[in-house]
């Protein structure tokens, strides 16, 4: 059978996919400036028969596998950028770049579908329809690679899109999946209270904006608990409060920024309203002017059930070895830029475990890592989602 064909390549491939992981681990760059990974990718497709679009919408890669049959076009998506932390693995393999690190998993994702879009066109004469392999760049920064690519034409012809994300949490030999809402959308703001700088011994003679935003902050905090119900799930964060200064200086101005995650996009236009209204309020009671930039990015991320349950039922009636469970993990709390591939097309996108025993660390952590077998389950659980998707009516 075809499929068990492919399964047995990826393992006689999974030197390679290692192999490749480990190079974009060490040569890690961040969000927006890929440039010597996307070049790698571009080379490792260099003589092989796909068509190969490069900097759509920034690095980001399309690569076309056609069968040459009629039949559906299906997208497999893999991110490939880094993040700004420096990383204290001590792996031989570890970020040669200071400052930056894959402390998300994206070097698996982009490692294991290099191999695994190599492996469907060795078979594409088995194969109907077509295969688009998405290779985006900045996933981790808005406005996000998978927005700028979508703009870019990425997505022209394509029926569905499916990608896959390794979880450092998740039991190695699990895979999960949600219908619906699965991840949260996201917002960030930059607030600025401006009020009067002054002397700490005359007060009355300023207006003090570390009392006005502190105040805000204080304040915030009853969007989550007062104005959103209980069945409702959001989140507002503040994470930086920029009000440094002397001891006996009243500071003339403040800048806070904060990060909004919501679970329905519903909820998170119903935040974005109580964020604005609070601190134009704040501004009032203390007589102040206020600076506000809001900035909406990812949407929530929306399983389309159909296409969930093809994905169930493909890595289901595949059996793939190593596997021991098929779940509804739930909505997941951060955010991803696929949500704007599933917000054009339906959709899935689903979650492989690769906890590693010795290196229990969640993901953006400085000593994240994970476990490379589970490389080997993620490019055959594509696998089974592809052949079934190309080949059943």
């Amino acid at each position: 059978m075809l499929i068990e064909e492919i399964f047995q390549e990826i393992d006689q491939r999974k030197d390679e996919m290692i192999q490749h992981r480990r190079h974009i681990h060490h040569n890690a760059e961040v969000s927006f400036k890929e440039k010597e990974t996307a070049a790698y990718i571009v080379n490792y497709y260099k003589g092989k028969d796909v068509e190969v679009t490069k900097n759509m919408g920034g690095y980001g890669l399309r690569v076309l596998i056609d069968s040459g049959k009629a039949g559906k076009t299906i997208a497999l998506r893999a991110d490939f950028d880094a993040l700004p932390i420096q990383e204290e693995t001590g792996l031989d393999f570890a970020s040669k770049n200071p400052g930056v690190m894959h402390a998300c998993g994206h070097d698996a994702h982009t490692a294991y579908l290099m191999v695994l879009a190599d492996i469907l066109l060795e078979k594409k004469d088995q194969l109907k329809g077509k295969i688009v392999i998405i290779h985006q760049h900045a996933e981790e920064a808005p406005p996000g690679g998978a927005k700028q690519m979508i703009e870019a034409g990425v997505l022209e012809g394509v029926d569905n899109v499916f990608g896959i994300h390794v979880m450092s949490a998740m039991d190695f030999g699990s895979i999960q999946y949600h219908k619906g809402n699965t991840q949260t959308g996201r917002a960030k703001f930059t607030i600025k209270f401006q009020g009067k700088g002054g002397h700490g011994s005359m007060p009355h003679q300023a207006n003090d904006s570390i009392v006005a935003a502190s105040y805000f902050v204080t304040v915030l905090q009853t969007i989550i608990s007062r104005r959103l119900s209980p069945f409702e799930n959001g989140v507002v964060t503040i994470g930086s409060f920029a009000g440094e200064g002397s001891f006996n200086i009243i500071k003339d101005s403040v800048t806070v920024m904060g990060d909004v995650r919501a679970m329905a996009d519903e909820t998170k236009d119903k935040i974005e309203a109580e964020v604005k209204r609070i601190a134009k309020g704040v501004g009032l009671t203390f007589n102040m002017d206020v600076d506000i930039d809001y900035v909406n990015d990812y949407p929530v991320l929306y399983n389309d059930p159909a296409m969930t349950q093809l994905v169930v039922d493909a890595i289901t009636e595949a059996k793939i070895p190593g596997v021991v469970d098929i779940s509804d993990g739930g909505p997941q709390p951060p955010s991803e830029d696929f949500s704007y591939y599933a917000a054009e097309r339906p959709s899935c996108f689903f979650y492989v475990g690769a906890h590693k025993e010795d290196a229990p660390y969640p993901h953006h952590h400085p000593k994240f890592d994970i476990r490379e077998d589970a490389m080997v389950i993620a490019a055959k659980a594509m696998a089974a989602v592809s052949l079934k998707y190309l080949l059943e009516d």
